[in-house]
């Protein structure tokens, strides 16, 4: 059982939009495992083999304790039997109490499939009537307590916000591991909207919008499925 279990539709997503959260989690002692659901294979840039080394050495710098890949087909995965079982087998195996999913809305049409697919994922998990089996062994039922949505490229106002003030220079070192897909001046395959140095600055652009919103220097925003609840007023920014 793990604490929070972090599900991207191509690797890189997790770190772009909610790595902060997950280092400053694993930093207060939470267990953490990503889940890429394709290997990026139809990036403009470098190919899945380079992805996956990407991917290995970035999960290192964030701190997870796992990192696993659900083989679906980038650009073209369904909310079909055989591929939400896939992820079903996933999420019971690591038994999280909190799942982040990709952004319910946004540029790339992976990514709101990719929010979809995690919820029914999650939803169906719970199911005991549907059987999976993990390393040859008979799994239980789970379903997380909750599933918050990050926010991607396109400006979605958060529901929750979490300061990432302390956590974003090795947010920024991950996201960085993916020297195929962002700025490298040594790099001369095509440009993409996310290769240059302006987007860089964008992505501080947008940590510092969430962070002006709860006073603090950076942070990320995410959606919520449902009501949040707490226990104390006083503890909320």
């Amino acid at each position: 059982m793990i604490d929070i279990l972090a599900i991207g539709a191509h690797p890189d997503d997790v770190e772009l939009a909610c790595g902060g959260t997950l280092i400053k989690h694993i930093r207060k002692g939470y267990t953490v495992a990503i889940a890429d659901l394709t290997q990026g294979e139809l990036g403009t840039r470098g190919d899945a083999a380079t992805r996956m080394k990407e991917a290995e050495l970035s999960r290192d710098i964030i701190g997870a304790g796992y990192r696993v890949n659900v083989g679906l087909e980038d650009g073209f995965f369904a909310e079909d039997r055989q591929s939400l079982l896939k992820l079903v087998e996933v999420i019971r195996h690591f038994r999280p109490k909190i799942v982040l999913a990709n952004a319910v809305s946004d540029r790339h049409p992976d990514h709101a499939r990719g929010a979809s697919f995690a919820s029914r994922a999650c939803f169906l998990s719970g199911l005991r009537k549907i059987e999976t089996h993990y390393a040859g062994h008979l799994q239980q039922a789970w379903r997380p307590q909750v599933i918050y949505h990050y926010v991607q490229d396109r400006y979605v106002i958060p529901d929750l916000i979490v300061d990432i003030t302390e956590e974003y220079d090795t947010k920024l070192e991950s996201i960085m591991a993916f020297k195929s897909q962002f700025f490298d001046p040594e790099n001369k395959e095509p440009e993409t909207p996310i290769s240059s140095e302006a987007f860089i600055r964008f992505l501080e652009s947008r940590a510092r919008d969430f962070g002006r919103n709860i006073g603090v220097t950076y942070a990320e925003g995410f959606n919520t499925e449902r009501p949040a609840g707490v226990d104390d007023l006083t503890i909320l920014r």
